[in-house]
């Protein structure tokens, strides 16, 4: 994408929003839902729109873990690997994931397919471990289950991968 139209489209972003500071958060949702993280271009454009500094949005951008200021993949893998997904192997699934498509937790892979996350916690323990990807939920997942999982996603766009 080159920059002008990711300029212009980010503008077609901002310009739904008031110039009020409030509604900064919504700008960067917005943002990152687009885009799939949110670019520098991003950042200068809103704190423009809104009277605020790159560095005021960039604090911002950087404490909700829903936003990511670096390209993600155009999957994300979501593992849980709180107690419950812990404990019934989530490390041998992250393992699974490295030995698969040769990514580990906060990492993309080279292609852009796909990113992996760690999460805390996904309120599914009773289908531990579980793994998400572009809002699908997988449970009892292991490492052998993955490789047609991951193909299935490759064929599909992010949003049919989507159930």
């Amino acid at each position: 994408m080159s920059e002008n139209i990711q300029i212009e489209e980010i503008q077609g972003i901002l310009g739904k929003y008031p110039k009020e500071p409030r509604f900064a958060l919504a700008a960067l949702q917005d943002m990152q839902h687009a885009y799939n993280y949110i670019p520098r271009e991003g950042l200068e454009a809103l704190g423009m729109h809104i009277g605020r500094t790159e560095t005021q949005l960039y604090a911002m951008a950087t404490f909700y873990k829903a936003f990511s200021l670096t390209p993600r993949g155009k999957h994300i893998i979501k593992v849980c690997d709180g107690t419950a997904c812990h404990i019934r192997g989530s490390a041998n699934l992250i393992d699974g994931i490295a030995r698969t498509i040769g990514i580990g937790p906060g990492e993309t892979t080279a292609d852009g397919e796909f990113s992996l996350e760690l999460v805390n916690c996904l309120g599914a323990c009773a289908l531990a471990p579980v793994m998400v990807i572009d809002g699908a939920h997988y449970g009892g997942m292991t490492a052998e289950k993955l490789p047609k999982i991951l193909e299935s996603c490759k064929k599909s766009t992010a949003k049919e991968a989507v159930k």
